[in-house]
This record gives C-alpha cells, structure tokens and sequence, in this order.
C-alpha cells in the first residue's frame, strides 16, 4: 500500500478551499478534506511584507496520487503560486489509513 500523506494548502478563503476540497474528494484524489477558516498569513511576496487572511486546507491521500493531486489544486487555485505541500504520515490508527487507501484512486490500485 502507498503511504498515506496529509497535504497542506492554503487558499483565499474558505468558499476556494471547500471548492478545491470537494472537487478533489469527488476525483478521489484524496479521501477528506478539511477546511479551517480565519488563518493570518504574513508573508513576503514581490520584494514586500504583506498581511492577508487565508483559509487552511488539509487533505489525505496516498503519496502515489499526489503530483496528480497538487496538479489539480494548480488548476483549481486562484492564486499564482499556491502552498502545496506533503506531510508523510509515519504512524496512525491503521483502520483509518486503511480507509484513506480504499477512498482514494482507482479501486483496483488499492
């Protein structure tokens, strides 16, 4: 079985998060997503500090699903650079990373 990650992103606020995580869910390309609204994000950006409110998204999934998962987050995002980014989960409740594998891709590849 592929390892199970659990995928950071950020989008502008929670109705693109919930947009992205439904689509993503529906395609199997992960198996849940969840949505934290209010986040305060300093960052740079184009030689600047900005300040901005963000929505966090968290996805599980299997790591051979996740170039084609961060893929569909690009086309899904409005921004020109989204955070994506994967986290391997090296431990956990196995009836819950079963589940992940079985929600996830394909039938057959699980």
């Amino acid at each position: 079985m592929s390892q199970v990650l659990f995928v950071y992103a950020t989008a502008s606020d929670a109705a693109e998060a919930e947009r992205i995580g439904e689509a993503v869910v529906d395609e199997r390309l992960a198996a849940c997503a969840n949505v934290i609204d209010g986040m305060r994000s300093i960052f740079r950006w184009q030689g600047s500090v900005q300040k901005g409110r963000e929505a966090i998204l968290i996805l599980k999934t299997r790591e051979d699903l996740f170039d084609e998962l961060k893929q569909r987050i690009v086309e899904l995002h409005s921004y020109e650079l989204p955070c994506i980014v994967a986290m391997p989960v090296t431990v956990g409740h196995e009836p819950f990373l079963d589940w992940v594998a079985s929600e996830t891709g394909p039938s057959e590849m699980v």
